[in-house]
């Protein structure tokens, strides 16, 4: 989330970065007036707890325990806790109220992501690979995994509903060789820790990570406990929360250090991992309804980095860098976009796109989004660095991306790589991950 006091003290810097994202108009003032109100109530309640202590010394140096003198100051007394007891009522009413306002709160865009409020104005980076010419008209992948026999959409949809896929033959062990030669390249190449998660998670967790309360519509609850008790980021004990399956492996990943003091030695720190992920695609309807580019579980590897606030925009360079390695080990062609203000996520201070050619739509689709997010998630999670011994921590500063959908590298290697007699070339990295086989054939 923001940061309260700066929010508060530039409320012209905030107001600005939430009209470039399209969120102008936004009820600062309500923010301003609750802190006010809130910094006044502290100040009372310091004023009226020392009083107290000064008043409680005078009592004990009376002798007379039955004298008036005694009797009034005992009054006063109990006036004085009464309205210490009324205050600490009001601060917490003021700060709940403080921080529901506060997660409604986009991160703000960094001052060079370009200007725009849609993806129309997202602006071309770099490109990637050689875009693939063809002699005959491409299929689609689902043409193409129909015929390889490797997808199989009608049992899928009477067992498990609509949006789903089954993988089956070379379409199961092509999803499990992407999976291993990412992480792979992301863990032997560029020194990535790996981590195997579980999938269910906290809503302590969610928060963390800002897909809640933002995005609540589009994760699958699985499970609620009764008598639901809110529970801040960082929060190991066991009260009773909502639980959900992971949207990615990003919330489970970041979370593992919430709530903690890293050492600036340790940093940057760089971990990996794979999960299936969940979404129920809740604003897509009738959108990419064909196929595996929009379904309700995919699988991903996903990259994450903590590092200190002077290296926050090398390591997004770097995450983004090590993103494109796969691409470019893979032979596809895509391209880099840097996400306008209007279209970055809700955590993301700054995005690149990575974006694969698919023959058969003539158009890029997503298929990696690094981001990285500053002190963001790490001020809802509690996640702050010690810059040296005896200083004050500070927080973290957080970056993901996918390394990368695994679902989507799949659609790219068979529109890319199709043949005209409908078989499709495999790339050499994944020769021995395939056990030997350097194409899928019909």
């Amino acid at each position: 989330m923001l940061d309260l006091r700066y929010t508060v003290d530039h409320p012209d810097e905030v107001a600005q970065g939430l009209t470039r994202r399209g969120e102008g108009g936004r009820d600062l003032d309500q923010l301003a007036e609750l802190s006010a109100s809130r910094r006044a109530k502290i100040t009372e309640s310091e004023t009226l707890r020392a009083e107290r202590n000064v008043a409680s010394d005078a009592m004990a140096r009376v002798s007379d325990k039955k004298s008036e003198e005694f009797q009034k100051q005992r009054e006063a007394l109990r006036s004085v806790g009464a309205r210490i007891k009324e205050l600490e009522s009001e601060l917490k009413e003021i700060e709940s109220a403080l921080s529901a306002l506060l997660l409604t709160l986009p991160n703000l865009p960094a001052d060079d992501v370009p200007d725009g409020l849609s993806e129309e104005q997202n602006v071309e980076v770099r490109v990637g690979g050689t875009r693939p010419e063809m002699a005959f008209a491409p299929r689609d992948h689902v043409d193409l995994g129909l015929a390889l026999g490797m997808m199989d959409f009608e049992r899928a949809a009477r067992v498990h509903g609509s949006r789903f896929v089954v993988l089956r033959g070379a379409g199961a062990r092509l999803t499990r060789a992407l999976m291993q030669f990412m992480l792979d390249v992301h863990i032997d190449r560029h020194g990535y820790s790996e981590v195997w998660s579980p999938v269910l998670v906290k809503s302590s967790a969610m928060l963390g990570t800002s897909q809640l309360p933002k995005f609540a519509d589009d994760a699958f609850r699985i499970a609620q406990e009764p008598h639901h008790a809110e529970a801040s980021p960082g929060d190991s004990s066991e009260q009773a929360q909502d639980v959900y399956l992971v949207p990615t492996a990003e919330v489970c990943i970041t979370n593992l250090h919430a709530g903690e003091i890293l050492d600036a030695a340790e940093l940057p720190k760089a971990y990996c991992g794979y999960t299936p992920c969940f979404r129920r695609e809740a604003g897509s309807y009738g959108k990419d309804t064909r196929g595996m580019i929009r379904v309700h579980q995919f699988d991903k590897v996903e990259l994450v980095r903590f590092c200190t606030e002077q290296d926050g925009p090398a390591e997004f360079e770097r995450l983004t860098e090590h993103a494109e390695t796969i691409l470019k080990l893979l032979g596809l062609h895509y391209r880099v976009m840097a996400l306008c203000a209007g279209d970055l996520g809700f955590q993301s201070r700054k995005t690149y796109d990575l974006e694969v050619w698919l023959p058969a739509q003539n158009r890029y689709r997503e298929i990696s989004s690094c981001s990285w997010c500053g002190d963001f998630q790490a001020r809802r999670m509690k996640c702050r660095y010690r810059p040296a011994p005896k200083e004050k921590p500070r927080f973290a500063h957080t970056l993901n991306g996918s390394g990368l959908a695994i679902g989507r590298t799949l659609v790219a290697l068979l529109e890319q790589n199709q043949q005209a007699d409908g078989s499709v070339r495999l790339p050499e990295v994944l020769w021995p991950y395939m056990g030997g086989a350097r194409s899928l054939v019909p």
